[in-house]
């Protein structure tokens, strides 16, 4: 026992001294009793406060692989633990991306980046950063969607922190236990209405974890500053409760006092914990909670909705810039939904606060240029008894009409926008009756993922005889159509959501403003070039989203100082500037 603890001590001692009882093959000491002990004897997980040697390889905030140079491997330990070739970290991207083409399944390629993500993150980043257009739609929109319904085989390495009924009364603690300190933005899901795809429960996590990736590959936030989150109260999901490979909570959702209870004991630990300027951005929550807790703790918390704010944002953006294609002004048009959730009450709201602004008009008369369609019908003022508190400003004075082609016929929209979550209902009567009444009908499918699209770009530019300005939610590839290449836009909340973080975080924001989302719709509006018009794009090219990312920071950040709301002081002279400085870069560090 003596000599075992003189080699904890690192006193200098040989094997030859060790008891022959603790020696193992070869005559290296079991010191940590870890070969001797049984299932049932608890060992301690020793490990060193400094990476190195064999542990640098396997630390992902610091491992570089073969980028390790020579005076490197020779201060840390590394010697013979990697070939002896060095390689650039332009050289492992370009093996990297072509490791990933090789892969024919989308899920594959999905199961790569995460795997690089846990093995080297600064290489993930830079992977991400330098081919974004390729890559953002492997780990996010639309493969994300397929990875959280089959979350629990795919299953290896625990992202972000998962809070249960189980940790009730100790989310505190739970907090703790996550490695990193100093938080700056929180993804949280109750996984029960992911995407298009519906309850997935505690398999959700794939949607904060992808988010905050590229919070951090789009926006700049810093990977140790960002904290994914999944709260698990159950799920309703019948194939995921009888799936033997389902990592969640095995009974129905908690819902009513129990579900506030545990909300609100995680949204109190979380300010207790890293403060009043820590962004809680709330993600595919179902309707019924994602208004209610918006309305909850925007006064009290720095949150954020993606689902109804964020989706509104871009949209909002993506109409604006459409403006110089069709022409006129926002209340000279008029628009029509289909789907009255989250997200399409988000974005009519935020249309009608924009047009407030352009107009002077009071909100309450800009609603009258917008019109919703539900599971039951256009939204109209006899059906206000029965509807949801967030669907009532909507129901305008109009006869009944229960179908999507009947309300375009009535209504004549020049805008028509999908959040349905439902696929192919943008049939080819609903288009050809738009494309009857209007040159250039401003057509946005925006359901996730691709399969949930109210209809592809083909269907829209086919149907329309190349007339719509079309976009949509999830990628969609180009479309020759007589003879003319048109290029479908994208309304991804990637344009929005990484740059407001960032606006928020370097101005210290302590709450968020309507007005904060109407900077951002502005920012990402005006980066939309000629050259993008005339190829009927309405969203500037995801390459430049960094570019596009600090533009919407600086807006968003001189309104937070505008109103009142920014702390950290004095304000910089260049926001712009100040924006780029603060964006995290994945090139590699060298280590003394």
């Amino acid at each position: 026992m003596e000599s075992m603890m003189k080699s904890l001590r690192g006193d200098d001692v040989s094997v030859l001294d060790l008891d022959p009882k603790t020696a193992v093959g070869g005559g290296v000491g079991d010191v940590y009793g870890e070969d001797r002990a049984t299932e049932e004897q608890q060992v301690t997980p020793w490990t060193v406060s400094v990476a190195s040697g064999y542990s640098l390889l396997r630390d992902p905030h610091h491992n570089k692989g073969l980028a390790f140079s020579e005076k490197e491997r020779d201060a840390h330990y590394l010697r013979g633990l990697l070939p002896p070739t060095c390689i650039s970290q332009e050289i492992q991207v370009k093996k990297m991306l072509h490791n990933l083409r090789q892969y024919q399944v989308p899920l594959q390629r999905y199961m790569a980046m995460m795997d690089l993500q846990e093995m080297n993150e600064r290489l993930f980043y830079k992977l991400l950063i330098d081919h974004v257009e390729e890559l953002l739609p492997v780990v996010y929109t639309p493969t994300v969607g397929e990875a959280c319904q089959k979350y629990g085989c795919i299953f290896r390495r625990p992202q972000g922190l998962y809070i249960s009924l189980k940790e009730k009364g100790k989310i505190l603690e739970v907090l703790k236990n996550w490695p990193e300190r100093n938080i700056q933005v929180i993804v949280v899901t109750d996984g029960e209405r992911i995407l298009g795809l519906g309850d997935l429960g505690c398999q959700g996590m794939g949607i904060p974890v992808g988010k905050l990736s590229l919070y951090t590959a789009l926006g700049g936030i810093r990977p140790s500053a960002c904290l994914p989150v999944t709260i698990d109260v159950g799920t309703n999901n019948e194939q995921l409760l009888k799936d033997e490979f389902y990592i969640g909570l095995r009974q129905k959702r908690a819902t009513g006092q129990e579900y506030a209870e545990l909300l609100h004991e995680f949204m109190a630990a979380v300010k207790q914990n890293y403060g009043e300027k820590v962004l809680i951005q709330f993600e595919d929550f179902a309707n019924h909670n994602a208004f209610e807790l918006l309305a909850k703790y925007s006064t009290s918390h720095l949150v954020f909705n993606d689902d109804i704010q964020g989706t509104a944002s871009v949209v909002l953006a993506g109409l604006v810039a459409a403006l110089k294609l069709v022409g006129g002004t926002l209340a000279e048009h008029t628009f029509l939904f289909l789907g009255a959730g989250e997200a399409g009450t988000g974005i009519a709201e935020l249309i009608a606060l924009e047009m407030s602004k352009q107009t002077k008009a009071p909100v309450e008369e800009t609603r009258k240029k917008i019109w919703l369609v539900d599971s039951k019908g256009l939204i109209v003022s006899s059906r206000k008894d029965t509807l949801q508190h967030f669907k009532k400003p909507w129901a305008h004075e109009h006869e009944p009409v229960d179908t999507l082609l009947g309300a375009v016929k009535t209504i004549k929209p020049t805008v028509l926008i999908g959040s349905s979550g439902v696929g192919r209902t943008f049939t080819k009567e609903v288009i050809e009756a738009m494309s009857s009444f209007t040159e250039k009908p401003v057509i946005l499918a925006l359901s996730n993922p691709t399969s949930q699209s109210e209809c592809t770009a083909e269907e829209a530019y086919t149907w329309s005889k190349g007339r719509a300005i079309f976009a949509s939610g999830s990628p969609f590839d180009p479309v020759l159509y007589n003879g003319k290449l048109f290029v479908p836009g994208q309304a991804n909340n990637a344009y929005i959501f990484p740059g407001l973080g960032l606006g928020l975080v370097i101005s210290g924001a302590i709450r968020v403003h309507d007005d904060m989302l109407l900077a951002a719709s502005e920012a990402l509006a005006q980066q939309v070039t000629q050259e993008n018009f005339a190829n009927g794009l309405i969203y500037p090219p995801f390459s430049i989203i960094r570019k596009i990312s600090a533009q919407i920071a600086a807006n968003v950040a001189a309104k937070a100082y505008e109103l009142g709301l920014a702390t950290r002081l004095p304000r910089p002279a260049d926001l712009v500037k100040y924006a780029e400085s603060c964006m995290y870069t994945p090139a590699y560090r060298s280590y003394r």
